[in-house]
Order: structure tokens, then C-alpha cells, then sequence
């Protein structure tokens, strides 16, 4: 059946096919991205926070440290540059947003292609339609004064079996790129309040702040 439906469609039903693979398999992938090992669990992430505020940053650590969650990594860079005697406060605030940017990015890496599959499916399939309706209207012509209605029914329903198909590309596809884009922002609103809360608790106790570290140094 649907060997018959991609020699009938032709070659933007190809296309269209071709489409579908690389769509599934980036939303394969993603999926494995965003759950696999529990990527995407961040309680280790708040669980630090909540040591670092009771001035337990060992246990922070340790807690950040054996997490694969994107927050935890972030945390992780910001904590140890707080540590750092190198970078002032305000460096070190820079360069953790900088790295939570970067692990935002990852996560959004081939949610453009699914946005593109999305969109141009249901054009292409109109562009086969359009194809198809001239073939059959050309056919037509060609009968001239002994036209068989089956000639142009026969040729509508080829044409309409790519309007079809694009569509049916490109619904599931528009589906899984919202869904997988709202997780994104999800994700990334959590890790701005995760840092926020972090950035808060280091300004206020300036005493133990890289900035005061660095000018009692030089006192």
C-alpha cells in the first residue's frame, strides 16, 4: 500500500517521505536528549540550591557533580567560578550566563529543521497537487472530442494524494516541534530562576563573594 501510494505520488511524494524519516529521527533523538538518564530531571539542581542557602556547598557540590541534568551543569560553572580567586563578581556572572545560553542552545539544536519540515511539507504536497492537475488537464486536451471522465477523475486523485501526504507530514511534525519547543522553555525558565535565586544568595553575602575575596586580597 504504500509502495502504491509513493509510485502514484511520484516524486515530491518521495520527497515528502524522505521528510517524514528525517523528522522521526530527530524527534527520536530529542526525545532521547531530553529523558534519557533523566536529563531533564533538575532536583539535584534545587536540592544544591537549598544546601548552598543552609552554607553546605560541599554537599552542593557533590550533589551537582554527579547530575547530567543542563541546570546542574550550569550551577556546577557558577559555583566554581564563585570559588575562583581569577574573576570578579561580575565576570563570573557573565560567564554563567554565557555557559546557561550554551546548554540552552543544545537543548534547541534541530528544533529549526522540525520547524522547517513542518512548514514546507504542506507546500510541497500543494506544489504536487498543482503538477498533477496540470498533467491530468493536459491529458485531457490531448483526448480532445473523445474524453474519458476517468482520465481527469484518475488525474485529481493523483494530484490531491499529495496534498495528503504533505499534510500528513506535516501535522504530527508541527505537533512534536510545540511540544518539544515548549520543554526548551520550560527548561530554560527554570534554569534563569535556578540562577537568579543563586546569583541573590552570592550578593548577599558580599563577605564571601569573589569581587570582596579579590579586593581584601589587595587591601
Amino acid at each position: 500500500m504504500i509502495m502504491s501510494f509513493l509510485l502514484t505520488g511520484g516524486p515530491v511524494v518521495w520527497l515528502l517521505a524522505l521528510f517524514s524519516v528525517i523528522a522521526t529521527t530527530i524527534i527520536l533523538l530529542k526525545i532521547w536528549q531530553f529523558w534519557g538518564d533523566q536529563r531533564l530531571n533538575s532536583s539535584e539542581a534545587a536540592r544544591a540550591l537549598d544546601a548552598l542557602e543552609q552554607h553546605s556547598p560541599a554537599q552542593a557540590r557533590l550533589l551537582l557533580q554527579g547530575s547530567r541534568n543542563p541546570q546542574s551543569r550550569v550551577l556546577l560553572r557558577a559555583v566554581q567560578l564563585h570559588d575562583d580567586d581569577v574573576l570578579t563578581l561580575d565576570d563570573a556572572r557573565a560567564e554563567t550566563w554565557r555557559c546557561a545560553r550554551a546548554e540552552i542552545g543544545e537543548l534547541s539544536r534541530s528544533l529549526r529543521a522540525l520547524e522547517v519540515i513542518a512548514n514546507l511539507a504542506p507546500l510541497l504536497g500543494l506544489f504536487g497537487t498543482v503538477l498533477g492537475m496540470i498533467e491530468a488537464f493536459r491529458a485531457m486536451e490531448a483526448a480532445g472530442a473523445r474524453v474519458d471522465p476517468s482520465i481527469l477523475s484518475g488525474g485529481i486523485w493523483q494530484a490531491l494524494l499529495t496534498t495528503a501526504v504533505g499534510l500528513g507530514v506535516a501535522i504530527p511534525v508541527s505537533i512534536a516541534h510545540s511540544w518539544l519547543e515548549r520543554r526548551v522553555e520550560v527548561e530554560a525558565s527554570s534554569m534563569q530562576d535556578k540562577l537568579e535565586r543563586l546569583m541573590t544568595l552570592y550578593c548577599a553575602d558580599p563577605a564571601g563573594s569573589t569581587a570582596a575575596r579579590a579586593r581584601s586580597k589587595h587591601a
